[in-house]
């Protein structure tokens, strides 16, 4: 490549002079002549330089560059002439060159996943719910953040931070500091314990086990995403037969205000439960 680029230089400058690069000037050290030049020497513009050669500098500004390796990228299947036409870089027949195998595959013997043993066992439809105690929710009537006269459900206790933020399938009511009870109060949660319930019920109160699905949950947390994205509050979803002895009824939506009394047949289904 050097040598081609040197021979069209010296071609061009011996064929037509350049102009558009600065010759060299003459130093008053040359042992030529005031008078006159040797053929060999060609003046232009007050520069001198020698015939057959032109001053070519080996640095230029707009030859400057910073030292970073400009790799190509690669065209396959683009013709010959890319470099990775044809085959494209896959060889000849076999496995590998028809398309790519089965992830995992190794090759034929038993694979990692084959070899190594089962450890533990996670069950699918199993249901994580977030504990809540009376001692908490008591303190938050206390501290005027609950209206105990109206309906707590789990969006209240969400609003007031009485529960956290990631709640995944529902709250389960516990009997944690309950002697603070004092008053009637009314619930609406997924799951409650014997004890929270005898307690909740001595004071003149109701707790009622509600079954919301995934979508339902998120309604009930979040209304404003849906009124947000333009969207229809979901409707209310039937439990499963698994978990139909498990609930007193469907949840409600949007979210109520207000409690709704047990029927005789509903209050010996949960006392019936309950023992």
């Amino acid at each position: 490549m050097f040598r081609r680029r040197l021979a069209s230089l010296v071609s061009s400058s011996i064929l037509i002079p350049s102009l558009r690069t600065k010759t060299i000037p003459l130093p008053h050290s040359l042992p030529f002549p005031q008078g006159s030049f040797p053929s060999s020497i060609v003046k232009h513009n007050g520069f001198i330089g020698f015939e057959g050669f032109r001053a070519y500098s080996l640095l230029s500004l707009n030859d400057l560059r910073d030292k970073v390796p400009r790799k190509q990228k690669t065209r396959k299947g683009r013709g010959i002439g890319s470099g990775k036409g044809k085959t494209a870089g896959r060889g000849h027949k076999g496995q590998k060159a028809r398309g790519s195998g089965k992830l995992g595959f190794e090759g034929g013997q038993t694979p990692l996943r084959r070899r190594l043993p089962k450890r533990g066992f996670k069950n699918p439809f199993s249901l994580t719910f977030q504990p809540v105690g009376l001692g908490k929710i008591a303190k938050f009537i206390n501290g005027g953040k609950i209206d105990s006269s109206e309906l707590i459900t789990m969006k209240t206790l969400k609003d007031i931070g009485a529960i956290g933020k990631q709640i995944k399938d529902g709250v389960r009511l516990m009997g944690r500091g309950a002697e603070q009870i004092k008053w009637p109060i009314h619930l609406e949660v997924s799951r409650v314990t014997v004890r929270a319930k005898e307690a909740v019920e001595a004071a003149g109160g109701s707790v009622r086990r509600v079954y919301y699905n995934k979508l339902g949950f998120r309604a009930l947390l979040k209304p404003e995403w849906f009124e947000k994205k333009g969207r229809l509050l979901p409707k209310a979803a039937r439990p499963p037969p698994k978990q139909r002895d498990k609930v007193d009824s469907i949840g409600r939506l949007p979210a109520p205000t207000k409690p709704i009394p047990f029927s005789v047949e509903e209050r010996e289904a949960t006392s019936s439960s309950s023992a």
